[in-house]
């Protein structure tokens, strides 16, 4: 399903180092397993060492397993027996790996623009594998080769993400709702906010390309010690804006409000 970034057109294949194309654009597999596709501009930042290690503490508590399982089983519905997954903005590959699981026999392909996530992609599930790309860059992927898309707290490329689907696929988007995290974000006024024209917006982007088949909300108060806490401000992009100082002096056990919606889109 791969295609080389710089022919656009011809399919790469592997070998034990490697990817390659027949002309001989060839980009290294790294010893953690990721492949690295990005070339010539550089790509949009993605999650650092510290945010990297935040998440893989925070995900390991549970406290956002409801999440992943909405969307697998959201993604089940996909047609395909041997279904083949794109997670786009994958981080750790915590997602993906779920939606694995769910569907028996699936493979799965990670992309992300942080090294040190796609450290972890890599290993996430026995059938996934994942590649440094930009979601904003046309995939490296051929036409119509996904089963399921999935999009969780992760940006969007709806043209591309209609190209790479087969017609019977489904685009899953999991994006939080404006009482998300509420709590913290009125301790930590710096945190990043959710715009309140956040879903029309993403309705407005996807409308050209999907019509939506199903939406769930996922809501619950999920209780987190003080480390918890740390950590979920700190995977996230407002890590960038508290100081690890203020997370320190700001934050007590609490009990937050984890609230997001998912839904199912089918390609137009």
């Amino acid at each position: 399903m791969l295609r080389c970034p710089t022919c656009r057109t011809r399919r790469l294949r592997a070998d034990h180092t490697a990817l390659r194309c027949p002309v001989g654009h060839t980009f290294d597999i790294a010893r953690h397993g990721y492949a690295g596709l990005l070339t010539g501009t550089r790509a949009t930042s993605g999650d650092d060492a510290a945010m990297v290690q935040a998440r893989h503490r925070f995900l390991s508590t549970g406290a956002y397993a409801p999440i992943r399982e909405v969307a697998a089983r959201l993604a089940a519905d996909a047609p395909s027996e041997r279904s083949t997954v794109v997670d786009v903005g994958c981080g750790t590959g915590y997602y993906l790996a779920g939606v694995l699981d769910r569907l028996s026999g699936a493979r799965g392909l990670g992309l992300d623009t942080s090294a040190r996530a796609l450290r972890s992609a890599a290993r996430a599930h026995p059938g996934a594998a994942a590649v440094a790309w930009d979601v904003f860059r046309p995939f490296p992927l051929a036409d119509g080769t996904a089963d399921v898309v999935l999009d969780v707290f992760a940006p969007r490329n709806p043209a591309e993400f209609h190209r790479v689907l087969r017609p019977a696929g489904r685009l899953i988007v999991v994006r939080p709702t404006g009482r998300h995290l509420a709590e913290l974000r009125g301790r930590l006024p710096a945190m990043v906010t959710i715009d309140p024209a956040k879903e029309q917006r993403l309705h407005r982007a996807l409308a050209p390309f999907f019509e939506a088949a199903v939406t769930e909300q996922v809501e619950y108060a999920a209780a987190l010690t003080r480390p918890d806490a740390v950590d979920l401000v700190a995977m996230t992009p407002s890590a960038r804006h508290v100081s690890r100082a203020r997370l320190d002096d700001g934050l007590l056990p609490a009990q937050v409000t984890v609230s997001v919606l998912a839904t199912a889109y089918q390609p137009r």
